[in-house]
């Protein structure tokens, strides 16, 4: 309890506070702030930059709402960032409540309204490109607020977090809002840097507790003994012991098979409502191979032991778009219903208004009629396939209770206003664009903050459904990890190197790319690195000193042992790459019927060919002389395998067969004994060493080291010991130079590269063209050997030309492509439905790369089109690799036919008769076709002819569900949406319904 004295000095403050903005601010809440929430807010009003870190749900985003009041009140303007256009429309909406909706206004990449307000929400590549085009909006700007910076790790498009933290004036204050992050104190270090004063507030406090559980054979346990508060270490340790042996027992053939082990045990949850958490045994699905139990999860019993422990509503997340709809449809064949009937009436009345919106004759490939009933049991899916209105109307549904079980993909975990009592995890792993990894410590946190509803819930609950060979401790400890480093994904693009040349200038526009945290963190990396440098030069200094031989220099000698043991070292290998090649040679030479011997590690003893193989996968099928069926390669022979003699096979033998087998292997016996002749084309072994070192190189090298005064030294072999350790350090230090070399400026590096393709292709020319010639990979080197004043061409000043003013306009991955095309008039003969399906190459990513050949064009003039673009990408890409910069992405064509028959006016059915998208899908995409062509039609010096065609299109494009509760791009300010790439933090896969 506070003293006395403690609690007039708080009287005190309070007491002054109040004269201040922020106790205006307190008084309008219906709560008081948390301590974390106040300190940041005092920090804000005081003028400086704040970084606020704290779990999800704590309420980071009051601290947003604050400087949406001081710029109110201040008379200044307020813009709040987020980075998904589902998060935008939710503050929106929120502040306009609050505020008013004379005051508030949105703006994304298809949506304006009341953009001139005094508060602007908008997704954070608007802000970007409005600092780029130096938009009138920015005027009177004094506070931007950035909700889930750390998304500024995304890898696809965190790098415009940074760039709007670089770009934006120095008098607007930044509220940067992040996660809990284990580096905040360096993420504040470097915005202390590029904005002046910053304050960091962390908080790692959740207002309301997390409980920890795991599902096991139909009951809900807790997964520790206590609350699991502990670090990391202790936590792991008190793992329940009764979960433990249960996991174990589920392991055993007996419990898989529905045996004395099937019906659970002890450990039931011992904390929070209900703890009556029984039932009979059941099957989980595997996490990497059959379920437990021979089935798949047995979700609707899921959600009546959820429900029967009060844990409802809750959110499940499946790592798949299919899963998800899959979840539901058993949820609804398992008799799953949550709802009350005041609930099914008012679900029902909503979801009707919504169907009538939509065009009639799209309900039906929309899947309207199996959504609705889904949501009428309290159960619906969530992903970013869905069409944006029916994911709206989930998100609304739940957030007012009407919802009770939730099944999502991790995109939801992005900063959607959607809590939970319970998050269910059914998997440990995820799709990450490239193949199944285990999720990390920060996503399993990102994903359970969403339980426990602040103001409802006493507590939250996340529960991990158990799978085959997971072991509870390696949960604890997922679940305890308090480590999750913010990391920039920050890299120079096209678009950024034009936008800053014009600008800044060259010179200038390197400074910014070095002031980048991407280079802040680098720098900060090489601090270590030279202190490691400088204690192994030390190092080295001793091991020289001890290695001293009173007859000579014992470094030389050193040296020339070392030169003789390298090409001695380079001879073995050379012998082992002949050897290597020649049993390839012969392995692949082999042919059914051959009879060989296999001496080496295996033994196999006289074997029988009865698969040959190919030269790239040498692997030939042999039977050996005891029937068995193996495949022989390259290490089991220690030397190339000489045919002994051949026999006559069946056409196709069935070798699968075991009598079969010892036939085959009988013949092969018999063949040896009568020792017919081999084949006359049968593979001779045979080695003929022709790339080994020169001999001669070897003798004269030896001869040289025994007469070296060193070589009689009676200590040669201890001072060679001490050689032999400065090699090693020596080798290791330079590694470490190269690498420190390699972090210094690479970012200006990688900015000099993308210059000379901008520069080779005319996009950028050399302001004074007298002092010098193109700028390549070798921009590097001195230019002024002469002394003729000529300066680095890495100093070389650049201006944007005609064709770099458009590519200021264009924003995505293919940046640079598109401007390409259009510069080489492959749009131009397109007609607005041919254009419409075109811009889809621009834009579209395929979740897999299995689409195959390119799909047959709906009209001649659009397949020619497309192979132009083909090889106009062919030839950017051998530019790009001449200037060693990442190749753009190579366009794709599996959406072209889709949109041209949507643009054609089509049905949506029709459009997707052919297509494996979802309908969600397609409209995303079909905004982002809309986006790149308002960008084609908008940006400076395009054809009258181009943006009239690419504003039809656009019209063609956007009608019927794709024009539904959307308004027309906002002039001028084009926005890649948040799906452009498969950016979210977590891949979403479109895996089989089953996994």
């Amino acid at each position: 309890m506070s003293s006395p004295a403690e609690r007039y000095a708080q009287f005190r403050r309070r007491a002054a506070e109040a004269k201040t903005e922020l106790g205006a601010f307190r008084a309008e809440q219906g709560f008081d702030l948390d301590e974390f929430q106040a300190e940041a807010c005092r920090h804000l009003e005081d003028g400086e930059a704040v970084l606020v870190a704290a779990p999800t749900g704590a309420g980071k985003t009051v601290v947003g709402e604050f400087a949406v009041h001081l710029g109110l009140a201040r008379g200044t303007k307020t813009f709040y960032t987020t980075p998904i256009k589902a998060l935008s429309n939710q503050k929106y909406q929120e502040l306009a409540e609050e505020h008013g909706p004379e005051r508030v206004g949105l703006l994304t990449g298809d949506t304006s309204v009341n953009a001139d307000a005094q508060v602007v929400v908008m997704t954070t590549e608007v802000l970007r490109n409005m600092l780029y085009t130096d938009a009138e909006p920015l005027r009177d700007l004094g506070y931007v607020v950035m909700d889930e910076v750390h998304y500024l790790a995304d890898r696809f498009r965190g790098a415009v977090w940074e760039e709007v933290i670089i770009h934006l004036p120095e008098s607007v204050q930044v509220v940067a809002l992040s996660a809990t992050v284990s580096n905040a104190e360096e993420f504040g270090a470097w915005l202390d840097t590029v904005r002046g004063e910053t304050a960091v507030v962390v908080s790692e406090h959740r207002p309301v507790p997390l409980w920890q559980h795991m599902y096991v054979d139909g009951q809900i346990h807790d997964l520790f003994v206590t609350d699991g508060d502990e670090d990391d270490a202790v936590s792991a340790a008190l793992v329940n012991p009764d979960l433990q042996r249960l996991a174990h027992q589920q392991q055993s053939p007996t419990s898989r098979r529905g045996g004395p082990h099937a019906k659970g045990g002890k450990g039931g949850r011992g904390r929070g409502p209900g703890k009556d958490a029984r039932g009979a045994g059941g099957s989980v699905s595997g996490i990497s191979g059959s379920p437990v139990g021979g089935g798949r999860l047995n979700r609707p019993r899921l959600i009546r032991a959820l429900d029967r422990d009060g844990l409802l509503p809750c959110i499940t997340f499946i790592f798949s778009r299919a899963g998800c709809e899959a979840a539901v449809e058993q949820c609804l064949a398992g008799g799953i219903r949550l709802t009350s009937p005041a609930e099914v009436e008012e679900i029902t009345s909503r979801v009707e208004r919504m169907g009538w919106e939509l065009p009639a004759e799209d309900l039906a490939v929309l899947g309207f009629d199996s959504f609705r009933e889904a949501l009428v049991h309290g159960v619906a899916a969530h992903h970013a396939g869905m069409l944006p209105p029916f994911k709206e109307l989930v998100e609304d549904l739940f957030a007012e209770g009407l919802l009770k079980v939730i099944f999502a993909t991790e995109t939801l975990a992005l900063g959607i206003n959607m809590p939970a009592r319970t998050v269910v995890l059914e998997k440990l792993d995820k799709f990450n664009g490239e193949q199944h990894v285990d999720i990390t410590p920060g996503e399993f946190t990102q994903l359970t903050g969403r339980a426990g509803r602040r103001g409802i819930d006493v507590e939250g609950h996340a529960v991990v459904v158990h799978q085959p060979g997971m072991d509870p401790r390696q949960v604890g400890g997922l679940a305890s990890k308090r480590t999750y480093p913010l990391n920039s994904s920050f890299r120079p693009s096209y678009n950024m190197a034009v936008n800053l040349t014009a600008q800044f200038g060259r010179e200038r526009a390197r400074t910014i790319l070095e002031s980048s945290f991407a280079q802040f963190q680098a720098d900060r990396s090489v601090v270590g690195l030279a202190r490691d440098v400088s204690q192994r030069e030390s190092s080295l200094q001793g091991y020289h000193d001890a290695m001293q031989c009173h007859l000579g220099d014992f470094a030389e000698y050193a040296a020339l042992r070392r030169r003789i043991s390298e090409l001695e070292k380079g001879q073995a290998k050379a012998r082992n790459r002949q050897r290597r090649r020649e049993l390839t040679r012969v392995l692949a030479g082999l042919r059914p019927g051959d009879v060989i011997e296999v001496e080496g590690r295996r033994g196999l003893g006289t074997c029988l060919v009865v698969h040959s193989a190919p030269e790239h996968d040498p692997r030939p099928g042999v039977i050996t002389e005891r029937g068995q069926l193996r495949k022989v390669h390259v290490e089991d022979f220690p030397q190339p395998p000489e045919v002994l003699t051949s026999i006559r096979l069946p056409r196709k033998p069935q070798v699968k067969v075991p009598k079969v087998r010892r036939d085959l292997a009988s013949s092969m016996r018999t063949a040896l004994q009568d020792r017919t002749p081999p084949r006359d084309d049968a593979p001779a072994p045979g080695f003929g060493f022709t790339d080994q070192p020169d001999e001669d190189e070897i003798s004269d090298l030896q001869a040289q080291m025994r007469r070296h005064p060193c070589h009689g030294c009676s200590d040669r072999e201890d001072h060679a010991r001490w050689a032999e350790r400065w090699w090693t350090l020596r080798r290791e230090t330079d590694q470490l130079r190269q690498k420190i070399e390699r972090r210094t400026g690479s970012l200006a590096k990688t900015f000099d590269r993308i210059c000379g393709v901008l520069s080779d292709l005319g996009h950028l020319q050399l302001a004074d063209p007298e002092h010098g010639g193109p700028l390549d990979e070798g921009a590097d080197e001195t230019a002024d050997d002469a002394g003729d004043g000529q300066r680095r061409w890495d100093r070389a000043e650049l201006t944007v030309t005609e064709r770099g003013q458009r590519l200021r306009r264009i924003y995505g991955e293919r940046d640079l492509f598109t401007e390409l095309l259009q510069h080489r008039g492959v749009l131009g003969g397109l007609d607005a439905a041919e254009l419409a399906a075109f811009s889809t190459v621009l834009i579209y990513q395929a979740k897999r790369d299995d689409e195959g050949a390119m799909p047959m064009m709906p009209t001649a003039r659009l397949g020619e089109a497309v192979r132009a673009a083909v090889d106009v990408h062919a030839d950017l890409e051998a530019l790009e690799k001449q200037h060693h910069v990442d190749p753009t992405p190579a366009p794709e064509m599996g959406l072209a036919p889709p949109m041209h028959a949507w643009a054609s006016g089509r049905s949506l059915r029709e459009a997707l008769m052919d297509s494996p998208l979802a309908a969600g899908d397609f409209v995303r995409w079909a905004k982002q076709s809309i986006d790149v062509l308002d960008q084609l039609g908008r940006a400076p010096h395009t054809a009258a002819k181009l943006a009239a065609r690419c504003r039809e299109a656009v019209e063609q494009i956007g009608r019927g569900v794709v024009a539904y509760s959307a308004v027309s791009p906002v002039p001028g300010i084009a926005e890649p949406t948040e799906s452009a790439a498969p950016g979210t933090t977590l891949t979403e896969e479109d895996a089989p319904a089953g996994e």
